[in-house]
């Protein structure tokens, strides 16, 4: 019976316990503050899974996590800025996904947990990198956005850092965030070469995970109003900071 559940899953029952918790706590501290699920999921699972298999899965859950946000904040959403975004992103994707199939596995873990790391640093620091609302700076920053997106599925990060340096409204950049999220992950899904990386194991895997993720969004959003949104923000970052470290090490030492 446990040989079966390992050939199905992918995982020994001790790894599918930790990939079910790392995505519950990410997809609490999305309910909670709307910001990190996929940039926590990639990193803690790839501690025991390749990237190859983890940007996909990451695609798939973020979009399931995004559905049911976009009703409450449709008419917040600045599609003047998103336009600019998405159309960048659309040209990057492509080029992203290309890195995750053609780059070393290890190389894409050091890479992509660097990534994580600098973003949540100048997160955590409040650091504003000075940009304008042009539309060739947001062109370019959705196309780097889709870029890493496509090889890591955390291409928002970059535009968390793009409407914090043009000082949006915190109710415009959340519900710009959850409709650019779910706009370049569904485009990433049916891209052929995500469809390559997609398969029945992983799509097994996929649904078991979304038991966590719907659980965790809804105790995250029940708990919102219990801590004070700067405080959580921080351990959601100590927490990105940490995993990132440790695959770092990991990718260093083995």
């Amino acid at each position: 019976m446990q040989i079966e559940f390992q050939e199905w899953f992918g995982l020994s029952p001790l790894m599918l316990l930790y990939a079910l918790l790392a995505i519950g706590v990410a997809a609490y501290i999305r309910g909670y503050s709307g910001f990190g699920f996929s940039a926590l999921t990639v990193t803690s699972l790839a501690l025991i899974l390749p990237p190859s298999e983890v940007v996909p899965t990451a695609y798939m859950l973020e979009v399931a996590a995004s559905i049911h946000m976009l009703p409450l904040v449709w008419r917040t959403i600045n599609w003047k800025i998103l336009r600019w975004l998405v159309f960048g992103a659309v040209m990057g994707t492509p080029l992203g996904i290309t890195f995750l199939e053609e780059v070393p596995q290890e190389m894409m873990r050091l890479v992509i947990s660097a990534i994580v790391l600098t973003a949540s640093l100048l997160l955590w620091k409040n650091i504003r990198i000075r940009s304008s609302a042009s539309w060739y700076s947001m062109l370019g920053v959705g196309f780097f956005s889709g870029v890493i997106n496509g090889a890591a599925a955390i291409g928002g990060l970059p535009v968390i850092l793009f409407f914090l340096s043009i000082s949006a409204g915190s109710a415009l950049s959340r519900a710009s965030m959850v409709a650019y999220i779910f706009i370049i992950d569904l485009y990433a899904v049916f891209l052929p070469g995500s469809q390559q990386l997609i398969s029945t194991e992983l799509l097994g895997r996929t649904v078991v995970f979304l038991i966590p993720l719907l659980v965790g969004i809804y105790i995250g959003h029940r708990s919102f109003i219990k801590t004070t949104p700067e405080s959580f923000r921080k351990f959601a970052l100590s927490l990105l900071i940490v995993l990132s470290l440790a695959v770092i090490v990991r990718a260093v030492l083995v």
